[in-house]
């Protein structure tokens, strides 16, 4: 069974102010990489506390590394405001750029839900990440229209009952990519992974296993 994590909240200095964080790493074990996970949309209830965000998170201490969730410029004690995806692109730079520096030289991942999904594709095209997950990317308002895309492995989860993200714009936009993402479609879902976060855990730590 693995132990708990341990769990530091910390304050990360972001572009428009401190930004509240918390960082999650392996009990009883040094980390063999880190992971910044990306809260969805702040102004519809999104933070670093949701549940698709925490699993993300676990996923990844499951297998080793450390996880960094934090929240968005203007949500829970973060300063600033609300930048239309802009600022909240750079306070995701500037959380990378904390967890590199905390882990230098080991393996940098990024993964997001929703809002959070879309500023990681955005966040892993000037990052160069080891590594991306993407769950319910909102891509039709804030990643549509990239000129170039990640280059690591890469997977894209997504519920064929997302009543928030539809289905078949994203597949239509995965199909438009070269070579594009892994897409992992769940049937029956809709967009917060009720009773699927399980689930939902075990194909992305699959998926970590098979490229870390």
């Amino acid at each position: 069974m693995t132990k708990p994590p341990d769990n530091d909240r910390l304050v990360i200095d972001g572009p428009a102010g401190a930004l509240e964080a918390l960082l999650e790493t392996p009990k009883d074990e040094a980390a063999r990489g880190v992971a910044v996970v990306l809260h969805p949309h702040p102004l519809h209830g999104g933070t670093m506390q949701n549940k698709v965000a925490h699993t993300l998170a676990r996923s990844f201490v499951r297998r080793g590394f450390a996880a960094l969730r934090f929240n968005f410029r203007g949500t829970g004690a973060s300063e600033g405001t609300w930048d239309e995806g802009r600022g909240e692109l750079d306070d995701a730079l500037a959380a990378i750029d904390w967890a590199r520096d905390r882990y230098p030289g080991q393996p940098l991942w990024i993964a997001g839900f929703s809002f959070g999904a879309a500023i990681a594709i955005r966040a892993a095209i000037e990052a160069a990440p080891a590594g991306l997950v993407s769950v319910a990317p909102a891509v039709r308002r804030f990643a549509e229209g990239l000129e170039t895309q990640p280059s690591c492995p890469w997977l894209v989860v997504q519920g064929d009952e997302d009543e928030l993200v539809d289905i078949n714009e994203t597949v239509e936009w995965v199909n438009g990519l070269e070579p594009g993402p892994e897409l992992l479609v769940f049937p029956g879902v809709e967009h917060f992974f009720h009773g699927k976060l399980i689930d939902l855990r075990e194909a992305v730590t699959e998926f970590i296993d098979r490229h870390r």
